[in-house]
């Protein structure tokens, strides 16, 4: 769909008809990086189909967040390749990549790192925590204590820690992949609304077909495919194809259909809490991200409707009864889509 934009039809004078020409047409520096920064996509895409059988779908949701400069939280059953997606992707980067294995014994210093005193100078001196890396696993992290996961609000808003009253940034590419079992609830604890809204997707894996399984089963015969994994891409690459995507054009009239779809979940029957405008800001910059992998210098209605459950439907809390009555967020989301009129 062509972008719309809103000028006041009047008879242009010059200059007046240059800016139109400007804001219509981009330039050959915007065209390269565009061209660039889908390579870059398409390399690492290509690498992690390598890896995972019949997982394109969520290869493109988790591109998108990694484009958009947002993190992932992956909820699916044990065996669907969640770990294995987010190794792929820190393999496919030639890249810091750490994990941390969340359990109701770690502390918030077994995260963010701490301040050790050495006798030898006597002073003390911070050790860096796993967070100070550029892609980080957060396996299971509904395992750990709220203590524990909250130390990792700061660093997934802000992009830093303060420890002992100290600031300390993190590196400008910093990706978290959190996952999560929904199925075994002992000994977890449910991530609060606050770290929630922190993602910018939430989705799920699923079960593969049977063909799918087989090949899955040929690959790991002898060794992982894992360990022969190269990487693809560097850091370089990931900074030109976030770069790429934020110059992607979106229209004021998307623009506010993203707003709207955001907004009618804070009336929708049956929501106690609907979705803040960090989810408006997220469901736009990761439809620019689809819009350049789909090749395209601007967003259309197909890319927000396509997020907009990934983006939305994980922050938005539920009234006791209406999830008695089995109504979902990712079904309250998807009937919003089909209620709200798409920009003509």
């Amino acid at each position: 769909m062509p972008q719309r934009l809103d000028i006041d039809f009047m008879t242009p004078t010059t200059s007046s008809a240059q800016s139109l020409d400007a804001l219509s047409t981009p330039t050959t520096g915007a065209l390269n990086n565009h061209h660039a920064g889908r390579e870059v996509f398409q390399k690492i895409a290509a690498n992690i189909a390598r890896i995972l059988q019949g997982q394109a779908k969520a290869t493109r949701k988790l591109l998108a967040a990694l484009a958009s400069g947002g993190h992932v939280l992956l909820e699916d059953f044990p065996g669907t390749g969640k770990t294995t997606l987010a190794k792929a992707l820190a393999r496919s980067i030639d890249a810091q990549f750490k994990r941390i294995q969340f359990t109701p014994d770690l502390l918030p210093s077994d995260i963010v790192g701490v301040s050790v005193f050495s006798q030898r100078d006597q002073q003390f001196h911070f050790h860096e925590g796993p967070v100070f890396t550029n892609i980080l696993l957060a396996d299971e992290i509904n395992r750990a204590s709220p203590r524990t996961q909250s130390a990792l609000l700061e660093a997934m808003g802000e992009s830093q820690v303060s420890v002992d009253g100290v600031r300390r940034d993190l590196a400008d590419l910093f990706f978290v992949i959190a996952t999560q079992n929904p199925v075994e609830f002992r000994g977890t604890y449910p991530l609060p609304e606050a770290q929630m809204d922190r993602f910018a997707m939430q989705f799920s894996l699923g079960y593969v077909d049977s063909a799918e399984e087989v090949a899955i089963l040929s690959a790991q015969e002898h060794r992982h495919p894992l360990e022969e994994l190269v990487a693809c891409a560097s850091l370089t690459d990931v900074v030109a194809l976030q770069k790429a995507a934020n110059q992607v054009r979106i229209s004021q009239e998307l623009k506010r259909y993203a707003v709207d779809l955001v907004g009618a979940t804070r009336t929708a029957n049956g929501v106690q809490l609907g979705a803040s405008a960090r989810a408006s800001i997220a469901l736009m910059k990761a439809a620019q991200a689809l819009a350049l992998f789909d090749g395209l210098e601007f967003v259309t209605p197909e890319q927000i409707q396509e997020l907009a459950a990934p983006v939305i439907a994980h922050r938005l809390v539920l009234e006791p009864q209406a999830r008695f009555s089995g109504l979902t967020p990712r079904g309250i989301v998807e009937e919003i889509v089909k209620r709200i009129p798409v920009p003509t």
